[in-house]
């Protein structure tokens, strides 16, 4: 038997979310399970966890989209009994069980062999804001956008994409501007991260010009709306913005010009389906450019059940950073 937090829908399309004890048998097919240490409180999870969206797929679902443990049982020869591995994505938490279990199980095609350089608790810690945040910083270099370039402005940046992101930027040599809606409140710890510059988002909540005087070579952009559109609209010639995310709105109000008069990049990153080579290099890079301490600084641990709650106050705008789960908490 192990504690899972279960989502359950019922004929009245109530749903509920509950700490129960639950069989292996009850686990879904796959070739992997795992002993799960350790989960994370991303948007998407809380989205899932109050319903607020339909991000859940099939019934009952255990939710969480990310995962760490060590294997248990292994029948794929290339896995083995023992080793410590990460699942993010894959669609878990939303057709497929998920993390936020003290037990797992899943495709081997979705492990990552967690790098030496992390603990799962810190490989939490990064989660899919991390390592979605990453892919980011990555696309920006397939595009040449190097530290000389100029600097690179990150929206929702005291939030968990946000907050690895100007860690990660920062620790590479570039400049970084920190977009947030709590200036006051959140400056210290964005400095800490390596900001360079603070922005105000009212400062890029209006309606969007077709062109804006230039600003950022680049961006990483984790909320949509008129913020993205502003983005794009003061990015220099040729440069990139990954969008990562739609916490502000999916809307996207600009016009074409930022693409056929300057050469900018929009470059979409979807770290759910992600390629496994692709993955190996996020992870790569967060374990050569990510600052244990600054990790450390933008992570809370819960258990498992305060999850619902903490997710509530997640959509609220009232966290901070990083959430862990501890599931055997």
């Amino acid at each position: 038997m192990f504690t899972a937090l279960l989502l359950s829908k019922d004929d009245d399309g109530e749903v509920s979310a509950q700490l129960t004890e639950l069989d292996e048998a009850a686990l879904p097919e796959g070739e992997v399970t795992v002993a799960v240490e350790y989960s994370t409180l991303n948007y998407k999870d809380a989205l899932a966890v109050t319903n607020t969206s339909p991000i859940v797929r099939s019934w009952p679902m255990v939710p969480g989209i990310d995962l760490a443990g060590t294997v248990t049982a292994s029948d794929d020869a290339d896995v083995a009994v023992g080793e410590a591995v990460v699942v993010n994505g894959w669609e878990i938490g939303e057709k497929h069980w998920g993390g936020y279990a003290q037990t797992a199980r899943v495709r081997s095609g979705w492990i990552t062999k967690l790098p030496d350089a992390f603990s799962t608790r810190q490989a939490m810690a990064i989660g899919t804001a991390g390592y979605t945040a990453m892919l980011c910083v990555l696309a920006l270099q397939d595009h040449d956008v190097s530290p000389g370039k100029g600097p690179i402005v990150v929206t929702g940046a005291s939030g968990g994409v946000g907050s690895v992101a100007v860690s990660v930027l920062s620790k590479l040599g570039y400049e970084v501007h920190a977009v947030t809606g709590r200036v006051d409140e959140q400056g210290t710890y964005l400095r800490d991260l390596g900001a360079q510059e603070l922005v105000d988002r009212a400062d890029l909540s209006g309606d969007a010009p077709p062109l804006a005087k230039p600003r950022w070579a680049g961006g990483v952009d984790a909320v949509g709306g008129s913020i993205l559109a502003n983005v794009l609209a003061a990015t220099q010639p040729w440069g990139c913005v990954a969008a990562c995310g739609l916490a502000q709105s999916m809307a996207l109000p600009t016009t074409v010009a930022p693409f056929i008069l300057r050469g900018v990049t929009l470059a979409g990153v979807n770290s759910v389906l992600e390629p496994p080579a692709r993955r190996d290099q996020a992870w790569s890079g967060l374990a050569t450019n990510l600052d244990p301490d600054a990790l450390e600084s933008m992570t809370r641990v819960i258990g498992l059940g305060d999850v619902p709650a903490t997710a509530n106050q997640l959509l609220a705008n009232e966290v901070r950073g990083r959430i862990v789960v501890d599931v055997n908490a």
